[in-house]
């Protein structure tokens, strides 16, 4: 088995990434503010059957983690489901899947940013948003820029102060619920799942209706892929990360929705701000709402960091195959797509302006985009993990050492169930319009690529070098 280096016109990217900076990666990536601040939407929907929309959710991500894992271990490279969409499903496919998850991270980390200054404003109110919006772009771009370690060392700590909240917060409400901390020592045991209108208290329409929410609380755990080209040991590492990430998260996801929602009435939950904060002012922590302040606002600055990372990587993929820039390929000395990186810094400059000035409509048109990228970025993983695997040899495909399991009928039945989710994206009125404009802005990117991308290329093509 021999690894593989990108190369770009300035030297190569370094494989600096270890096996806990990649598994925390996927953590922190999925694992964000939405868990802290943000599940009282999602239980409004279903009520306790909640849990049941996140472990089917869990399950999809796992199949199409493995289709991911399956072609990042015997190729590993950066730029990982572009590129492979690019080399089994031809150029175009390449060009609109890479462009379509650069601007999922650039809403995203706007998004993010723009939360981390919403949230200083909690302990600063007086200081103007925009400069702590600038500090957070500054401070992690630089992060990224320093050299791939540094990202990786920063967001294995950002993932483990959120991860070691979770626990905390799982452990403390298994006190209240099974001894009665914070209760007088009377239990409160597990009966707020079943009573206030049953396990389903809005039926299988509620289970419906926050499916779409529970998946996509998983998306960005598919940066592991990205982070191919530069482990240190890819064909141990990826495989490591993929298989204990899915369990850690369910759990974690799960877990805390089940001890909130066995103290709270789920009916209660969210009228009275974050259930985090809640359970641990009723542990006994005063400082409640200022510990979770602090874990959120780690919690935006971990997304925005692994955000530039993909955004960055992502456009020197796309650049080696022709389909952005060529100055994208170029490699500082220390091993990262500087120049990727500082256009990606531009972007996001501008579009946190953007945040302040769009009205609010306009901006979730955008977020519209993201959320119509996400579903396309998992779909084109499952289509061209099929292509690759019917491209293998009999021979081949046996002598891969990470592989999809029930292949073919696990890849189809996540497609089939990824088109369920199209299908409740369309069926109810307020995600409809993710459908509208996401089809537009492919139409927008398969125009400009026929109109000036789909050309021969100067005869200079960068390919995979291989190094024993």
């Amino acid at each position: 088995m021999h690894t593989e280096e990108l190369s770009g016109d300035t030297g190569s990217l370094k494989r600096d990434l270890s096996e806990r900076h990649i598994r925390m990666m996927a953590l922190g990536a999925c694992i964000g503010v939405g868990l802290f601040l943000g599940s009282a939407k999602a239980i409004e929907m279903a009520g306790p059957s909640i849990m049941l929309s996140y472990l089917i959710g869990g399950l999809v991500i796992l199949v199409i983690m493995r289709a991911l894992g399956e072609m990042a271990v015997h190729s590993p490279v950066s730029g990982s489901f572009s590129r492979y969409a690019h080399d089994y499903m031809g150029p175009l496919a390449g060009y609109l899947t890479g462009w379509n998850y650069w601007f999922l991270w650039i809403v995203s980390c706007v998004a993010e940013i723009t939360a981390v200054a919403i949230y200083m404003g909690f302990w600063f109110p007086d200081t103007p948003h925009w400069i702590w919006a600038l500090a957070s772009l500054a401070s992690m771009g630089a992060v990224n820029l320093i050299n791939v370690k540094a990202f990786g060392e920063f967001e294995f700590w950002f993932a483990l102060i959120k991860i070691i909240t979770i626990i905390a917060m799982i452990f403390g409400g298994l006190g209240i619920i099974v001894f009665g901390f914070g209760n007088d020592g009377v239990a409160i045991g597990i009966s707020n799942l079943w009573l206030h209108g049953g396990f389903f208290p809005h039926g299988a329409d509620g289970v419906l209706m926050s499916l779409r929410m529970a998946i996509f609380a998983y998306l960005g755990v598919e940066m592991i892929g990205l982070t191919a080209g530069e482990a240190k040991n890819p064909a141990k590492t990826i495989p490591d990360a993929i298989n204990s990430v899915f369990w850690r998260v369910v759990i974690f996801y799960i877990g805390a929705l089940f001890v909130i929602l066995s103290i709270y009435p789920w009916n209660q939950i969210g009228t009275q701000g974050s259930p985090f904060v809640m359970t641990f002012e009723r542990l006994g922590i005063k400082t409640a709402a200022g510990i979770i302040n602090f874990v959120v606002i780690t919690a935006a600055l971990s997304s925005s960091n692994g955000g530039i990372f993909s955004t960055g990587r992502m456009l020197f993929s796309l650049a080696q195959n022709g389909h952005a820039p060529k100055s994208f390929t170029s490699v500082s000395k220390s091993g990262v797509p500087h120049i990727a990186l500082l256009s990606t810094m531009l972007i996001l400059l501008l579009g946190v302006l953007l945040n302040y000035l769009m009205p609010e409509k306009i901006f979730n048109v955008v977020t519209s985009i993201a959320t119509f990228s996400g579903i396309w970025t998992w779909v084109m993983i499952l289509l061209t993990q099929i292509k690759f695997r019917r491209s293998l040899s009999a021979d081949q495909a046996k002598a891969l050492s990470y592989r999809m399991w029930l292949w073919p009928f696990s890849s189809y039945l996540a497609l089939a169930f990824l088109a369920f989710v199209i299908g409740l994206l369309a069926y109810f009125e307020e995600t409809r319009i993710a459908l509208y404009v996401g089809i537009l802005f492919m139409s927008i990117l398969t125009l400009i690529y026929f109109m000036y991308l789909n050309k021969p290329k100067d005869g200079k093509d960068y390919k995979l070098n291989s190094v024993q």
